[in-house]
């Protein structure tokens, strides 16, 4: 026995403490266990799909080990349902990603002339973004690059930049504007 109480009866932090400080993943067990129903739950709801729901269930459980070592997590639930949601997001992303790449060779495929001004047009809308980029004020620049081109979720970006939840949501919806404006006015 871990505690001098039953385990139903030992906190969320209490188990916490006692795997960061423990590293025993029985004790990241327990505390999963009562909270398996809700991630399969987010997942089922994002994934649409029983077996990759199982899958991320398994993949954010294994997600906490490292997590919660390097976090200091207050509401656990509540962290674990944005967690949860994140992997979600993070894997339909990578999905319709995949299916884009898939998809790529046949669209490029034409070697007509259509296409190579396409390709031109492309490459001079790639760099007017790049420009307008530039132009964002440092933080949003930072936040805009790491959501929309290295498609981390605010939890992550929270993590490397140390920007509360609130900056980084502004700062993305705020730095989409303003490459918006800058975009409108080079056309």
């Amino acid at each position: 026995m871990l505690f001098n109480k039953p385990i139903a009866e030992v906190t969320d932090q209490e188990l916490i403490q006692l795997y960061r400080t423990s590293g025993e993943m029985e004790v990241l067990g327990y505390l999963y266990t009562r909270y398996t129903s809700l991630v399969y739950g987010v997942c089922l709801k994002y994934l649409k799909d029983r077996y990759e729901a199982k899958d991320a269930v398994m993949n954010v459980f294994e997600k906490l080990i490292q997590l919660l070592q390097e976090h200091e997590v207050k509401h656990f639930k509540s962290w674990l349902y944005v967690t949860t949601r994140n992997h979600c997001l993070m894997h339909l992303r990578a999905n319709k990603n995949k299916h884009t790449e898939e998809l790529s060779p046949f669209i490029m495929e034409s070697d007509g002339p259509e296409h190579h001004e396409d390709a031109t047009e492309m490459e001079a809308n790639l760099i007017k973004l790049e420009r307008c980029i530039e132009k964002l004020a440092d933080e949003q620049q930072w936040c805009v690059r790491l959501f929309y081109l290295h498609q981390k979720c605010y939890q992550e970006i929270e993590t490397e930049t140390g920007f509360t939840p609130n900056k980084v949501k502004s700062y993305i919806q705020n730095g989409k504007r303003n490459l918006k404006i800058c975009l409108e006015r080079h056309e």
